[in-house]
């Protein structure tokens, strides 16, 4: 963790922002499990309650329900923080297109707000979720910090400039910023649910309702799908990583590409062992997105040899504690 600035007997205070959501509950559960206090502000947007209902009254966790867009709750937020991990955003590619106001208001016009608050308070710790949309139109694999092409969608532009000023903010005030570029996390709590949830999930549901999954395009697109556990580890290295690394982002990711049609194969065969009658069920194929990168598979060296990050999680493995969950939580 990042130097204590309340004393070296008192754990460190952690701002999760987005901590009621998918990767930021995995995140809290690994933070107090650390004994670290851990404030948890979401304003529910995407996030869920119930992703947090087991740490509700737990000592050192506070849930804050607030929205990043606003600047005196971030301030608030962060008030007396040790470090924050900055998970708040509005993901999808899709939904960016279609309200590219939106995706600017939370994922570019919020993060101003946390590095601001930052700082203004004299926080310097920000670990902050980036994506593997940065990368945009470059054909190269794998895809390698420096070699980012064009942004396909609002939603990478609003990410691509959260790199830019953290990398700014760091030059100019000092802050500690370490971005992590997410490529396709998967797991438990992920939902499954509205018109722009991720392939895996949606692919769980459909199954489960022993409906015929749908594709976009032919499923020969590849994906480095990673499993949130390692997203958490990543999460941990980043507060960890010495002073010297701030103002960098580090693909996260396994290094392995997995196509949708080989992916929903893996699913199916899991799901199939609870309910046999899934074997059976076949995708339908629709349109191809805008926006939609046709292959993506990371280097992750930087990560592995700067920030010690070890991915724990295959994609098999992954999907073996994934599955169960879903099938229990969505049949």
């Amino acid at each position: 963790m990042p130097e204590r600035r309340s004393g070296p007997d008192l754990p460190t205070t952690i701002l999760v922002t987005g901590g009621a959501g998918f990767i930021g509950s995995h995140v809290c559960d690994a933070l107090l499990a650390q004994g670290h206090a851990v404030r948890c502000m979401d304003n529910l947007a995407t996030g869920n309650l119930g992703n947090i209902a087991h740490l509700q009254g737990m000592e050192g966790f506070t849930f804050l329900p607030g929205d990043i867009r606003d600047a005196a709750t971030v301030h608030g937020a962060m008030e007396g923080a040790t470090a924050v991990v900055h998970l708040a955003a509005l993901g999808s590619v899709p939904r960016s297109i279609t309200f590219p106001l939106d995706s600017e208001g939370v994922n570019l016009a919020g993060f101003l707000h946390i590095l601001e608050a930052a700082r203004e308070l004299g926080v310097k710790r920000i670990t902050y979720a980036s994506s593997s949309s940065v990368y945009g139109d470059s054909t190269l694999l794998p895809k390698r910090e420096g070699s980012e092409g064009s942004p396909l969608s609002p939603y990478a532009v609003s990410k691509a400039m959260d790199e830019a000023y953290a990398a700014l903010y760091h030059r100019l005030y000092g802050l500690e910023t370490i971005g992590l570029r997410f490529f396709n996390i998967f797991g438990e709590r992920q939902d499954p649910e509205g018109a722009y949830a991720a392939a895996i999930p949606r692919f769980m549901r459909a199954l489960l309702r022993h409906e015929s999954p749908v594709i976009n395009g032919d499923g020969a697109q590849t994906r480095d799908f990673t499993y949130v556990g390692n997203a958490v580890q990543a999460v941990q290295r980043g507060l960890q990583a010495p002073a010297q690394l701030a103002g960098q982002v580090f693909n996260i990711a396994c290094g392995e590409r997995c196509n949708l049609l080989d992916l929903l194969g893996r699913i199916r065969s899991r799901l199939a062992t609870i309910d046999p009658a899934i074997a059976h069920l076949q995708p339908q194929h629709g349109p191809e997105r805008a926006g939609d990168v046709r292959d993506s598979l990371a280097d992750i060296s930087k990560a592995r040899e700067q920030l010690g990050y070890r991915p724990r999680f295959s994609l098999d493995e992954g999907l073996d504690r994934a599955v169960p969950w879903y099938a229990e939580n969505w049949r």
